[in-house]
Parts: C-alpha cells; structure tokens; sequence
C-alpha cells in the first residue's frame, strides 16, 4: 500500500532528511587514510542524537551500527568496526537514516578515501549522474518503471553492472515502505502521484551484476570483486519539481 505524506509529516521529513545531510557533510570532511568504520559510526550518532532524533539503522533487523559502511566492492550494508581502518584508495560508500518526529529520511553517499584511480572516480560520478537522472523522473504523471528507466540508460551507457537484488523503497513511517524501486527496467506502471515519497538509491558496478552476501549476514559485495559505487536520496514526488528531502535547509 502507497503511504501518501501530509505537509505534517512531509515537514518532520524534511527535518530527518536535513540531519542526515549534516551527517554527509560531516562525513566528507573527516573521511581519510587512518580512520575507522566505527569512528565513523560514533560520529555520525553523536550528531543524530543531538538533534533530537535516533539513528534509524541501530537495530533494524538486528543491524549493529548507526550507519552502513561498505568499501570497495562492498555494496551496501557494510557493518561498522573498529579493526575496519580506511586507506588511500579505497573507497567508501556510507549509508545513513535519521528518524525525527516518527519519520525517516534515509540518504547514502559514496565517498573517496585520499587519491583514487581514475576508473573508480568515473564510476562515483556516473552512479551520482545515474541518481539525478531518477529523481529527474519523480514528478506526478509519470510511472515508477520511469525512474528505472533513466539510472539504467545511464548505466548501460558506460556498460556498468548494475545491482539487480537491492534497489530503491518507499520510506515515511517506516524506512521500507511501498513501492519497491528497481534500478532497471521491469515494466512496472505504477502511477506516481503528488506526496509519494521514494528513496531513490543506484548501485551500480564496475564489473558485473551478480552480488554475495557474507557470513556476518549483512554485507553485500560484488560477486567479481570490482568496486561498487551507491549514491541516495529521499525524494518527494509533486507536480512540478521533485523536492529532494536529504539536503540541508537553509
């Protein structure tokens, strides 16, 4: 069932989404060679809570940490650890969800960790590119396969993998709602219409599609190994412009 938003909870959504922009911005200046997955963690909670909201991740489904971590071939659901140190090169893909006034906003940036390869960093620009192309799509009168549409063009454009199990969600009250979002084609003609809200969220490979879950159930990588880049946004479907809900307010 499609959970419409009221301008109430619109409001207390857009107030998520900007904790977890503070989150981003915190994470871009402190991400670098030597620092740990669980630093990071522990940073990003601190700002959470003392905004007065909670970090939606902790505990969901039994998940560990405040944030996902996932570096290089990891693709999502990266668990935070303190043996887990970045180095230069490596790339990092942080996940984040804040819940403020019973309402979740949920955004995920792939970071650089120092100098990266060249390869690599076109592979960050063109998910991010593969994003915006999305939430381009997020207006009323379109379909859902729409959106798909535009991050798979993108994709197929510079022949990356493209993840097929994990996609996008709808998120409000909870942070998996209706509709799930694939990032590829599937034919799926549900309308969207004015106060849907979506989380937007391309994985896209720089091998192949096919992924593995680890032992420690969580962790999603590459089945080939290759660095996976993940890029997210809470998006608000209108009529005119698509309101990205996890950036900062002014």
């Amino acid at each position: 069932m499609i959970n419409y938003k009221s301008r109430d909870e619109i409001k207390r959504m857009r107030h998520a989404g900007h904790i977890v922009a503070l989150v981003h911005k915190k994470m871009k200046e402190v991400i670098e060679p030597g620092i740990s997955t669980r630093e990071l963690d522990s940073i990003a909670e601190k700002i959470i809570r003392e905004n007065r909201a909670v970090p939606t991740f902790l505990g969901y489904n039994g998940f560990p940490g405040c944030i996902c971590t996932s570096i290089n071939e990891q693709v999502v659901h990266g668990i935070p650890s303190e043996n887990i140190i970045l180095k230069e090169g490596d790339i990092i893909s942080v996940d984040v969800g804040a819940t403020y006034g019973g309402m979740v906003g949920d955004s995920a940036w792939t970071h650089p960790v120092g100098k990266i390869s060249g390869d690599v960093a076109k592979l960050m620009k063109v998910t991010e590119e593969a994003l915006f192309a999305g939430i381009s799509k997020m207006r009323a009168g379109n379909i859902l396969d729409d959106i798909s549409g535009a991050i798979e063009d993108v994709a197929n454009r510079e022949k990356y993998g493209i993840v097929r199990q994990y996609g996008g969600h709808g998120v409000g009250h909870q942070m998996h709602e209706d509709p799930f979002l694939f990032n590829y084609r599937v034919g799926d003609k549900l309308p969207l219409k004015k106060n849907m809200v979506i989380a937007i969220e391309p994985m896209l490979n720089l091998g192949g599609d096919e992924v593995v879950v680890a032992s420690d159930e969580w962790t999603v990588s590459t089945k080939d190994g290759k660095p996976s880049a993940h890029f997210e946004h809470t998006v608000l479907c209108t009529e005119d412009e698509p309101m990205i809900m996890t950036q900062l307010m002014e």
